[in-house]
């Protein structure tokens, strides 16, 4: 019987076969996922209806289950029009969850035709696709070391 909040068996086998420095990715539902992500990821839908799943939610079920050495969001160019509006707000909300977890690893925006780069590395292992419609929701996890 697991101990953890994530019960959905193809995402504890993919992190089970991740190591340290494999990434994962909690994409946001406008991100493409079947064409941006590293050679050895595997892609999970949870997309069941628009806003369902949030990416807060499946990160709340993932840092439950692995220890994270980096957390990168999906960063926002400084001429696209909401970059005016300062950090979109469910990043606040990664920040509390992150919180809430005990993780004190801080949440580290990259530009996101580099968050793309990263995301198509061979060490990508598993996209966790939700339904989140919140702008700039991606996630970008790098897995650490239990200790």
């Amino acid at each position: 019987m697991l101990k953890h909040q994530l019960i959905h068996p193809q995402i504890n086998s993919a992190l089970g076969r991740a190591g340290h420095h494999a990434t994962i990715l909690i994409a946001d539902g406008n991100y493409p996922a079947s064409t941006k992500k590293g050679p050895n990821a595997e892609v999970v839908c949870m997309n069941l209806s628009p806003g369902c799943i949030t990416v807060a939610q499946a990160l709340q079920a993932v840092l439950s289950a692995v220890p994270i050495d980096a957390l990168n969001t999906m960063g926002i160019p400084a001429d696209d029009p909401y970059a005016r509006q300062g950090d979109p707000p469910v990043w606040s909300e990664f920040r509390s969850i992150l919180a809430e977890a005990g993780c004190k690893t801080p949440l580290t925006p990259i530009l996101k035709w580099d968050f793309y780069g990263l995301v198509e590395s061979p060490d990508h292992v598993l996209t966790i696709q939700t339904a989140d419609q919140a702008l700039w929701a991606n996630v970008l996890l790098t897995i650490g070391c239990r200790t």
